[in-house]
């Protein structure tokens, strides 16, 4: 499982954005947000750089 944290996902509209970027790099992608502590975890057999481009173009760049 890869972890991402998201210091500008603050609320539920930013975790749904967070999940369609995500989604479209792998639509099997199991994703979960979590806005109050912004991190987002997602399982899935991609490289986790492909989803750091895809939060970074979506304007919410993870922060580690």
């Amino acid at each position: 499982m890869i972890r991402f944290y998201i210091p500008n996902m603050t609320c539920g509209g930013c975790a749904k954005s967070v999940t369609s970027a995500l989604l479209s790099i792998d639509p099997q992608a199991r994703i979960e947000t979590d806005p109050p502590a912004r991190e987002v975890r997602v399982d899935s057999v991609l490289d986790e750089s492909a989803f750091l481009v895809a939060l970074s173009e979506a304007g919410y760049p993870d922060k580690q």
